[in-house]
């Protein structure tokens, strides 16, 4: 009995101590013309070219804090979300936000490019993790977040098109 009542309490304090069991995760994706790496060139191979494709981004200034790369985007509403850059691959990378508008806590995301079905195609991928803040609804965060996303795997796809 003693036995049960350990596994029993480890997996409920496993459970707690993970964090994610609560966590909101929404992923966007969209077909593009190009090779991965020229789709990449657009999306993601410098921090800050986020302006040059999401649609609520007016303008983003990438600086150093300490060894950590940040970019501050100002929003078309004059809003401003400060990011931090917390890993990078070939073809993708991983931020975190640090503070900014949205109703959210504890976000993590990833942008990525992969070979599409068809030569000469590639799909991009944009996912984020995070919980609902400030008494936001789960429901209301996930949508804010969907659309963000949405707005910025089709506006790269529509800037790869126009590279063709």
């Amino acid at each position: 009995m003693r036995t049960i009542k350990l596994v029993l309490a480890a997996g409920i304090a496993l459970v707690f101590a993970s964090g994610s069991a609560y966590a909101i995760k929404v992923q966007q994706k969209a077909e593009a013309k190009g090779d991965p790496a020229d789709v990449w060139a657009i999306a993601g191979e410098a921090f800050c070219t986020i302006d040059s494709w999401h649609p609520a981004v007016a303008e983003c200034e990438e600086t150093k804090e300490g060894d950590a790369v940040v970019r501050t985007l100002t929003l078309q509403d004059g809003g401003k979300i400060k990011e931090k850059l917390t890993g990078t691959e070939e073809l993708a990378y991983t931020y975190e936000i640090m503070e900014g508008p949205l109703p959210v806590a504890n976000y993590s995301s990833k942008l990525w490019v992969e070979p599409g079905d068809k030569p000469g195609t590639s799909v991009i991928y944009w996912e984020s993790e995070f919980d609902a803040a400030d008494g936001t609804s789960d429901e209301e965060a996930e949508g804010i977040v969907t659309g963000i996303l949405s707005d910025g795997v089709k506006g790269i796809a529509k800037n790869a098109e126009a590279a063709q």
